[in-house]
Parts: structure tokens; sequence; C-alpha cells
């Protein structure tokens, strides 16, 4: 009996692709093949035999290479993007992006194939116009052997591989990056991405340019914990300390796809930072703040910048996101754009639009099965049904699909702020599971204390399972940091909700007013101002907003609430429940 042989090795692969290819094809196809003919003669080939690699193939504008050395492999990459300009060639000028990984390959006649191959391809596309991108093992194979600096990229998920990669980037000097400027993708299934510019110091002081740069190193520091957008690290960004800029050009010249820039200016001992958010396509402003503090408590001053700054970045990325999926998405199977599209209902309190969300978001987890926040998203609306007694039609035990998406989003999204959250809100609220539950809310905020949905969170769970007063402090924290942002009715109704518990019914219902300012369709909300004019006698005006509860949420009773809602401590529920009776509303 005889067996097939198959030839498995291990090898370093580089996937070299040009940058704006389509494009120069568009506008002038003979000037581009013969550029690109010139680039593969007298650039690529002699650099990839002179570091000892094989050319396995190419692929109209794509190149993929073989080494037996990763070190080789590297330092092939380097030389290919430090000559980048110095080659005298007519326009267009080539510019590559290239990627390397380092696995088991399979080779069959001149071919290859395996997973080392398909992760070098997909990571060719994350790196930069005239940069680098590799794969982990990759970095721990040349450290101390190759002389480059690879900055951080973080944990990606890559399509059709189904583990995270963490990857390192090699960032052209400026003058690379900036001869091939690419418009941006607003279609881009790929994470959004930032760069905090540094900030101007208009005062005339030296000292306080220092501490402007200290408030934006801050800033970058504390928005990198956010896993829902990439941050440019500092010494990219800062390239651009003390120039005249354009910010679209800025914005393709970094590949991101949002900046932040602000200014710092003195008069006598008080000091004004200004910080806006610009989408970097179009030079369009998304928000603006100045902070107006003083030189005496600079460093007091400092904190309370980056932490009011950090905390309505996130919250203004996610609305432009969802709004740029509006209005200029194509038709797409992309994962992120059912995600970005399942936001649109995320805030939303009608059983019909939780279902629409539910619906897409299982298509983003189709695509992408083990994505901690497509499976934390599925989670948070799965809690939200559950807790207010919706069915989910076509679904025997709800409460089994919800374990399963908190068990996998917690594996595969481990230190993420937003998947511990939602999982340790939802098991609170809608699993009864309050010990570990409250430990996932309190790791969260460990994990980000700046991340306003986080702090939320742990507002609830003290509500429920801690303290008043800790939970109090956290909803004031929520608003303060974020006073007029989506999602600001959570921290108005939990305060509502914690004067409720105290019988303060008529502070209960001022805030429950403003929490219905924020979202109309906010069922909680409905509770504490049906149960609050309930409890102060204004009986006619309980009844109206309990009709207004059972005309977005029909067939809601006392018992399908009290079922619903976390009961570790009842005396948290009673007082609203009480006032819902009271209102008239069925007991079952």
């Amino acid at each position: 009996m005889s067996h097939d042989h198959v030839d498995r090795r291990l090898a370093a692969i580089l996937a070299a692709d040009v940058v704006g290819y389509s494009r120069m094809m568009a506008t002038d196809e003979t000037a581009t093949l013969a550029a690109l003919k010139l680039h593969r003669q007298c650039v690529f080939d002699p650099t990839v035999a002179s570091h000892n690699g094989r050319l396995v193939k190419l692929m109209g504008d794509g190149s993929l290479v073989r080494f037996d050395s990763v070190v080789d492999a590297v330092n092939c990459a380097l030389a290919l993007q430090n000559r980048a300009g110095n080659v005298d060639a007519p326009p267009p000028e080539i510019v590559l992006r290239i990627g390397i990984n380092l696995g088991d390959v399979t080779f069959d006649g001149g071919d290859i194939y395996g997973d080392g191959v398909n992760v070098a391809a997909r990571l060719e596309p994350l790196a930069e116009p005239g940069g680098i991108c590799i794969a982990a093992i990759v970095k721990e194979s040349i450290v101390g052997r190759v002389n480059a600096l690879f900055e951080d990229g973080g944990g990606v998920r890559l399509k059709n591989i189904d583990r995270p990669i963490h990857i390192w980037k090699w960032r052209p000097p400026r003058s690379t990056a900036a001869k091939s400027v690419v418009p941006l993708k607003t279609g881009d299934s790929m994470r959004p991405s930032l760069a905090v510019l540094p900030f101007q110091n208009i005062s005339g002081d030296v000292d306080q340019e220092y501490f402007a740069d200290g408030v934006v190193e801050d800033i970058i520091t504390a928005l990198s914990r956010f896993r829902s957008f990439a941050v440019i690290a500092r010494n990219s960004s800062f390239i651009y300390k003390g120039q005249a800029i354009d910010i679209r050009q800025v914005a393709q010249e970094l590949g991101v796809r949002y900046v932040l820039e602000g200014s710092i200016r003195r008069a006598g001992s008080r000091l004004r930072i200004t910080a806006q958010l610009v989408e970097g396509a179009t030079g369009a402003h998304l928000w603006a703040e100045h902070y107006d503090g003083s030189t005496e408590d600079v460093f007091d001053f400092q904190d309370r910048i980056t932490e009011c700054v950090v905390a309505i970045v996130e919250p203004q990325i996610k609305i432009a996101e969802i709004a740029l999926s509006r209005r200029e998405r194509p038709e797409s199977i992309e994962a992120y754009d059912f995600y970005l599209q399942t936001m649109l209902y995320f805030y939303s309190d009608t059983p019909e639009r939780n279902h629409d969300g539910l619906t897409l978001i299982n298509k983003a987890i189709a695509l992408e099965p083990n994505n901690a926040t497509y499976l934390a998203t599925a989670v948070g609306l799965l809690m939200q049904r559950g807790t207010l007694g919706w069915k989910l039609a076509g679904v025997e035990d709800q409460r089994a699909v919800c374990e399963n998406y908190i068990e996998r989003a917690l594996v595969h999204g481990h230190r993420d702020a937003t998947v511990a959250g939602i999982c340790g809100n939802t098991l609170i609220q809608y699993l009864k599971e309050y010990d570990r539950g409250f430990e996932l809310v309190r790791q969260a905020v460990a994990f980000n204390p700046n991340n306003l949905d986080v702090v939320n969170f742990a507002g609830v769970a003290n509500l429920h399972c801690g303290s008043l007063d800790e939970a109090v402090t956290y909803f004031l924290r929520a608003e303060r940091l974020s006073p007029n942002s989506l999602g600001a009715h959570w921290n108005l109704t939990g305060l509502a909700h914690v004067e409720m518990v105290r019988g303060n019914y008529e502070e209960a219902l001022a805030l429950a007013r403003k929490s219905m300012a924020a979202n109309a369709y906010y069922g909680p909300c409905f509770w504490m101002m049906i149960a609050a004019n309930a409890k102060l006698g204004r009986m006619e005006e309980a009844r109206q907003h309990l009709a207004g509860l059972l005309a977005f949420s029909p067939g809601v009773t006392v018992a399908r609430l009290r079922a619903g809602q976390p009961a570790k401590i009842p005396e948290r529920m009673e007082p609203i429940l009480d006032g819902l009776q009271l209102a008239g509303m069925p007991k079952e």
C-alpha cells in the first residue's frame, strides 16, 4: 500500500502588492505596466535574489516569495521599502505594501499552499503604503537580529483565519508614505482608525508645549485601551509637530479615518485646551470642545482633559461609523458591515428592532464565529429580550444561546473591557449569576475606566448587587463624561431607579424625564415615569405613560418584569414594581 508523499516545510513567506494599482491602471494602463515591469527588473527581483529569496509566483501586481530564513525575509522587505523613491523612473511610482509570516507550508510543484501562506497574504493589506506588517512569530524570530523598529499593532481578525493574529508594523518615513496618496475606503471591513496629532501651542509659552505634549501622550495611551478602533502610535503622528497641515492629507498619509487635533493657550494663570475630532476623508468636524483650568493645578487639569476627551471620542467614532455605514455602505456581506448595521438597533427598545439587530449580528457571527465583539453585541441584545420578557421566534432555549455566546465571547475577548462589561451585566440582569457578573464588570472597569458603556455597567451592577452610593458615583461619572452621548438614557434611568429605592419620587421623576428626552423608547425609563407618578398620587400621568409603554411593549405584566429583573437584593426592584401595579399594570 503506497501513500503520496506531501512535502511540508517551515518557511518565511513574503506577500507584496502595489498600492493603488487599479486606480493607476484606470488612469494610464500603458504607463503603469511599464513602471511595474521596470520596478520588478530594477528593484524587486534583484533585491529578492540578494536576500536568498525564491519567487513563487506573480499575481498581477502582487508577488509571493519564500525564504528559508525569516531574517532574510524581513531584511529583504526593508531593503525593498527603503529603496522606494531612489530609482530613476518615469511616473507612476510603484509603492508596495508587504506582509510577512512564518509557518508550515505545503509544496506542490512550483507552488506553495497552507496557513502560513494565507496569513501572509492577509497581513499585506494591513501594512501602510511603503510599510511592512509582520506576524508576532516573525517579530519574535528577529529580535536583536534586524535593525528596524516595529510597532505593536495588537491582535486582529483576518478573513478566513480562525484565530486572532498579533501583528507588528514597520512604518515608512513620511516622505515615502506621502508619495502614495490613496483614498480611504469607506466600505472597509477593518476597524476604524484614529491619529492624535500634537496639540498646537498658541500661547507663545514654551513650557506649555511640554504640557500639551503630555496631554496628547496620555490621550493616546488611554484611547489605546479601546478595542473598537486602532490608534496610530505617537512616533508616527508626532512627525507633524510644528507643521502647517491639511487634515485630509494627514489622514491619507497615516491611513486613518479620523484625526483628533487641538491647541493650548495660556492667559495669565489660566489655561485653555481645545480638542476636535475630524473625519479624515472629508475634513468634516464631528465634535469639538474646550477645557479651562489653572496653571496652579496643571496635573489635575491634564487628567481631567484626558478623561473627558477619551470618554467622548469613542462614542463619537461609533456614531460616525454607523452614519458612514448608512450613507455609503456598498452591498456587502462583510461581517463588520453587519455589525455596524446592528448598532443602529442596539440602543432601541422595541421587540421588532431588537429582532432586526439580532438577525444582522448573527450574520456577522456566521462569518466570524470567534469575534468577541460580535458575540458580545448579540449577548446585549439577548439580555434585552430576556429582561423584558420578549420571546425569540424559532429559538426554544433563548438562555442557552445567550450562555453559549457569553462563554465564547469571554474566551476570545480576553481583557476587552466592553466584552467583559456586556457579559457581566447580562449575567447579573438576565442569567442571575450575580457574583460572577459583578466580578466581570469590576474587571471591565479596571481594563478601561474611561469606557462610557463600562462605567454604566458598573452603575447597574452596584444598583442590583452592591452599594447604592457606588451606583450613583458611576452613573454621575457617566453623565459627566458624556452628558449628551448616545446611551445617556442608561445612566439617567439608573439615577432615577436609585431615587425610587430611596423614596425620593420627585427626584426620580425629574431624572426619568431627562432620560426620556435622550431616548423615548427605553422601557425602564417608562417604568420610572409610571411608578414615580403613581407613588406621588398622579394617577392620570401614570396611566398615560403606562399606555405609552404598552404601545411598543404589548403584553408586559408585573410578573413578567419581576421574573426578568435581578433579585439578589429584592427591595431594589419592589418600589418600581409596586408603583407599576398601582398604575394598573396587569399582575400576570
